[in-house]
């Protein structure tokens, strides 16, 4: 009965949306106590993860499990939740020792489990796959212009005691943060505070530029084939289908030109 009730997937669903609300509900825990209590509830769950684990591999066997890539998921997200378990089990966060905290923040992964019940979800995320393959180089040059303005960006205006380049890596986040037209407007005009009205005009001209390259252009440009490819395998089935469309009428016009030879040879 046991057995049965852990290789129920609702039931184990059931089991993820309640820890992924526990987990949600314990951010908001004030005293000692709530957090103790959600941190119980949010342990128990855990185990009984581990629990279903050791009866799945039982059942169906060590290889036959992680031939499924959903059951490696599975795995490796309760495999990363025992250190939190073991923590609260044996009082270890008693203990000052700062990367206790990991563990305890690793548990949220453990809602990536309800991916699997998302209904077509293989076909997404093939989609995304054969996506991330066909856009991969658009996505490097994509990347290399964001660190080429970034870096310009940063030797232009690190004098100017603007926040948003007083550093590599501040100016690289500001300059992505602009080709995603966020933000735009409020980084040059924060710059042209300590220039002139000449050099206002190149600086206003130079992020036109940028937002127009790399925001609406090349992001968008992004955005399409990283949705072109992810569709394509629809756009593929749909011409297969049509070529056999297409060869069915060409046969079906063959033989109505034969029967009407024959028709006018008798």
């Amino acid at each position: 009965m046991i057995r049965k009730l852990f290789l129920n997937d609702k039931f184990i669903l059931g089991l993820i949306l309640l820890n992924t609300i526990v987990i949600f509900l314990g951010g908001y825990a004030v005293s000692q106590y709530d957090i103790f209590l959600f941190s119980i509830a949010d342990n128990l769950i855990t185990s009984l993860f581990i629990f279903e684990l050791l009866v799945k591999l039982k059942s169906i066997g060590f290889k036959q499990f992680f031939k499924s890539n959903w059951n490696k998921l599975d795995f490796f997200l309760i495999i990363i939740s025992i250190p939190a378990l073991i923590t609260f089990a044996f009082n270890l966060s008693m203990l000052d020792i700062s990367f206790l905290l990991v563990f305890r923040v690793l548990r949220v992964f453990k809602a990536l489990r309800f991916l699997k019940f998302i209904p077509n979800v293989n076909q997404l995320v093939a989609g995304i796959q054969r996506a991330l393959k066909t856009s991969v180089f658009v996505l490097i040059g994509f990347v290399t212009y964001v660190f080429i303005i970034g870096i310009l960006s940063f030797y232009l205006f690190n004098s100017s005691g603007s926040e948003y380049f007083k550093n590599p890596m501040i100016a690289l986040y500001s300059t992505f943060k602009i080709f995603t037209v966020e933000g735009w407007f409020e980084i040059p005009e924060q710059i042209i505070a300590n220039y002139s009205t000449i050099s206002s005009f190149f600086i206003y001209l130079y992020f036109i530029i940028v937002v127009l390259t790399g925001g609406i252009l090349g992001l968008s440009l992004v955005n399409s084939i990283f949705v072109d490819s992810m569709v394509s395998d629809n756009n593929d089935e749909l011409e297969k289908k049509i070529d056999n469309l297409d060869k069915k009428v060409t046969e079906l016009l063959n033989k109505i030109t034969e029967n009407e030879t024959r028709k006018n040879i008798g």
